[in-house]
């Protein structure tokens, strides 16, 4: 079993690849080609900072997960913090990698924004696979950020090196929505499963022993991470993973406050509730009636 290399810093990134002394503690552009020979085969990395990789020719096979994947002409991947990925074996390795400290932006406004780039949680198997049009948009935002590294840091540096990253990573949102729409055949099917589970789930599964399904384990049925899901489904039904199940949720609710005799506390049980207070905040938020006014209404 290889060791896991954990790389606390861009210095730790340098110094693996042997490149001497970073160009800015907190951030870093790589040209792969210049750094493959220094990792062995079957390196196990760990980061505690954010990586963007795009690799445009190579015949390596990356563990990123759960699942290994053969790392193929025009994927992007994009990775958080404290996630490991296993290279099992190099070859020609070209493209580039960003890669950025979160203290780079803590600071800045894109620190609260980053979160909503789901994709640094999706697996290495839903990489971001770029037309050549969309490779140059990104290597220019990438070259861009190279070129302020190679300048004098002054007061303007951390500014331009940000927004480069924001831009990059609004492009990186741009055009996975373009790869949902252009997969749209495939994300209905997955549609398809995902409320056919629902159903089966709430009309068959015992909620009170089992409790309410997760975003977690709908994704696993259909082989997807729970963030590609959600925006897969968000994608395409306007409703994210999340809202999926609480729909379910609501319609067998209603289902059972109107054909049952149960009072709310053991309704709130039966769909799985710990506590019933949490079923009538839901149920009144989602239908902006208390449980107790939708029957005595119906």
């Amino acid at each position: 079993m290889s060791e896991i290399i954990q790389l606390q810093s861009i210095a730790d990134l340098h110094k693996l690849f042997n490149l001497g002394n970073s160009q800015h503690p907190l951030v870093a552009v790589l040209d792969f080609s210049k750094v493959g020979e220094h990792v062995n085969q079957n390196s196990k990395i760990s980061t505690d900072f954010y990586s963007i990789m795009f690799k445009n020719y190579c015949k390596n096979n990356i563990k990123y997960g759960r699942k290994t994947i053969d790392f193929q002409e025009g994927n992007l991947i994009c990775i958080a913090p404290n996630q490991t990925i296993e290279i099992e074996h190099r070859e020609n390795m070209l493209g580039w990698g960003l890669f950025f400290h979160p203290d780079l932006i803590r600071a800045t406004s894109l620190n609260d924004k980053l979160k909503n780039y789901s994709f640094f949680n999706y697996e290495v198997s839903e990489a971001l696979h770029l037309s050549d049009k969309e490779k140059n948009i990104l290597l220019e935002c990438v070259q861009k950020i190279q070129s302020e590294l190679e300048e004098n840091i002054d007061v303007h540096s951390q500014y331009i090196i940000v927004s480069t990253i924001e831009l990059l990573l609004n492009y990186c949102s741009r055009f996975y929505g373009r790869q949902m729409i252009t997969r749209s055949q495939t994300n209905k099917s997955i549609i398809t499963q995902i409320e056919n589970m629902l159903n089966k789930y709430f009309t068959e599964t015992k909620l009170k022993e089992q409790g309410l399904p997760t975003v977690k384990f709908l994704a696993d049925n259909v082989h997807l991470s729970p963030s590609y899901l959600s925006d897969l489904l968000k994608k395409e039904t306007g409703k994210n993973a999340q809202e999926h199940i609480h729909f379910y949720l609501i319609e067998e609710a209603k289902n059972l406050l109107l054909n049952s005799e149960k009072n709310i506390n053991e309704i709130a049980f039966d769909l799985g509730f710990e506590y019933p207070q949490y079923f009538n905040k839901l149920f009144k938020k989602k239908t902006g009636k208390t449980p107790m006014e939708y029957r005595n209404l119906n």
